[in-house]
């Protein structure tokens, strides 16, 4: 099947030679459905997973139909600063051929930088959602010549509790605005936002809202919870990967794993909502240019997380809520490469595996580690297959020792 390329979607020549410059050929079926709308005006409502090109899919025509410097016309909102930067560093690179100035606004750091970078001038401003009213209410943003808004991750913003302050934002933007929302899932209190904020949206959903990327191969590890580490240990040391991202369910349980692994002589990086700004960005940097083979991280600081490299995600803690999985393994398997997903499992865990296998429809296989010398627990008695393959299997890579990769 033959995909019509970017050239043919309207966008404007500059932004297609950032396009080119980004190494992109093909748009992704957002991107296809999505730009041509955002193009003609119209409010949009994508319904999309995580990794499936939905920041490209608003920004190239937003930097199109802005075209020229002027004042502040475009708002995306981000839930975490992670994303924010990721989100205004992609932006960056698409506008790279333009005179298109992009600003970003998050909170856990001072004032002056960004205070700076706004005196300067701003077209498009990508901010966390408290940092931005700070900046409103020090009068170094207005919002009245808003002429584009962008809602990027509604679903988390309302898990974070942010949708009264989106909602004080939203009222100082004017009314005659273009206004999109991008969402995994779209619980009622989204859909009442967008009957609140919109004006007779268009919706694109790609894929079911509650499908995880076809490109990921998922597994169940079911062990005694005595032995989870013990377990996530094996899996690394059998596993031939090029970057871990593991999931836990607390701060606290994230140091832990993390100093384990680094005992074991990992190359890990933590990150989660007690690391200052700096500590978040010197793990993310880390990450992205493979100092770190693994990272370990909780649900809402690895948001922003956007590491091509990543071939597997495990949870080392089963996630409380089904939409949570679903955001979790969408961090790899990403733009149609192939990714794995462990789930450790221990019995405590088995309402929550049942609410994940219910909400993702399908069965997730049960795997034994052969050779692995398990304790005993009930969840065994399932007659898990015994296999000798954590998903891609055989030599690591490349393993790091005291916190840094071997050179």
């Amino acid at each position: 099947m033959n995909i019509m390329p970017f050239s043919k979607l309207g966008l404007s020549p500059k932004v297609l030679e950032g396009v080119r410059a980004a190494g992109y050929t093909d748009p992704t079926p957002i991107q296809l459905r999505g730009i041509p709308l955002v193009m003609s005006g119209r409010d949009l409502i994508g319904s999309a997973q995580t990794g499936t090109g939905k920041t490209a899919a608003f920004a190239l025509p937003i930097l199109s139909r802005l075209a020229q410097h002027g004042a502040l016309r475009a708002l995306v909102l981000e839930p975490t600063r992670e994303l924010a930067a990721q989100v205004e560093t992609a932006i960056h690179d698409y506008a790279r051929f333009t005179n298109l100035r992009t600003v970003v606004l998050f909170g856990g750091t001072g004032y002056g930088r960004q205070d700076q970078a706004l005196r300067q001038g701003v077209d498009i401003l990508v901010a966390t959602p408290g940092r931005l009213l700070d900046q409103m209410q020090r009068g170094m943003v207005k919002l009245n010549q808003i002429e584009i808004l962008v809602l990027d991750e509604a679903d988390r913003m309302l898990d974070m509790g942010f949708l009264p302050d989106v909602r004080r934002i939203v009222e100082h933007c004017p009314r005659t605005r273009q206004t999109m929302l991008f969402s995994a899932t779209i619980p009622p209190e989204i859909e009442q936002l967008c009957k609140w904020a919109m004006r007779n949206p268009e919706t694109i959903e790609i894929g079911l809202r509650r499908s995880p990327a076809e490109t990921v191969t998922h597994a169940l590890y079911p062990v005694a919870s005595d032995q989870k580490q013990e377990l996530l240990e094996e899996l690394l040391r059998r596993t031939d990967y090029d970057q871990v991202l593991i999931f836990c369910r607390t701060k606290h349980g994230a140091d832990r794993v993390a100093r384990k692994l680094h005992d074991q002589g990992h190359a890990v990086a933590v990150l989660h909502s007690n690391r200052t700004q700096r500590e978040r960005e010197q793990a993310l940097n880390g990450f992205r240019n493979g100092r770190y083979e693994v990272m370990v991280a909780t649900d809402i600081a690895a948001r922003g997380i956007d590491v091509e490299q990543i071939s597997h995600v495990i949870n080392f803690d089963v996630p409380h809520h089904p939409e949570d999985y679903v955001h979790r393994i969408g961090r790899t398997g990403r733009a149609q490469s192939v990714g794995d997903a462990f789930t450790i499992m221990i019995a405590e865990d088995i309402p929550e595996v049942a609410a994940i296998e219910h909400f993702i429809a399908q069965k997730i296989p049960r795997v034994k580690l052969e050779g692995f010398t398990y304790k005993y627990t009930r969840l065994l008695d399932d007659k898990a297959p015994p296999i000798s393959r954590g998903g891609r299997t055989g030599r690591r890579r490349f393993s790091g020792y005291g916190g840094a990769r071997r050179r």
